[in-house]
């Protein structure tokens, strides 16, 4: 099963990317960003911004309870250690 898993911008990568840094319980990956900023949200605005992390692309902005309420539901079943997991593999890829 593919999960969009909340994750919080920590810094930006590369603004032309545009790619930044994304903490997803304690694991930071680089992600892209493109799907989330526009000419009213630039990549240096998005710092702190929680998102929902797909397959390497932050697909859509999330408040701060939104992503607490999902992650605590995760951990509840199990998923979230699995997706942390798998995002460790990747980052050695």
């Amino acid at each position: 099963m593919c999960l969009g898993i909340p994750g919080q911008i920590v810094s930006i990568i590369d603004a032309d990317a545009p790619s930044a840094m994304v903490s997803v319980g304690g694991v930071q990956r680089a992600v892209n960003i493109a799907c989330i900023i526009d000419e009213a949200h630039s990549p240096a605005q998005c710092i702190g911004d929680w998102v929902l992390v797909h397959v390497g692309f932050a697909m859509a902005r999330i408040d701060a309870l939104e992503a607490e309420r999902t992650l605590a539901i995760l951990a509840e079943l199990g998923e979230m250690q699995s997706e942390i997991d798998a995002m460790r593999q990747g980052a050695g890829a």
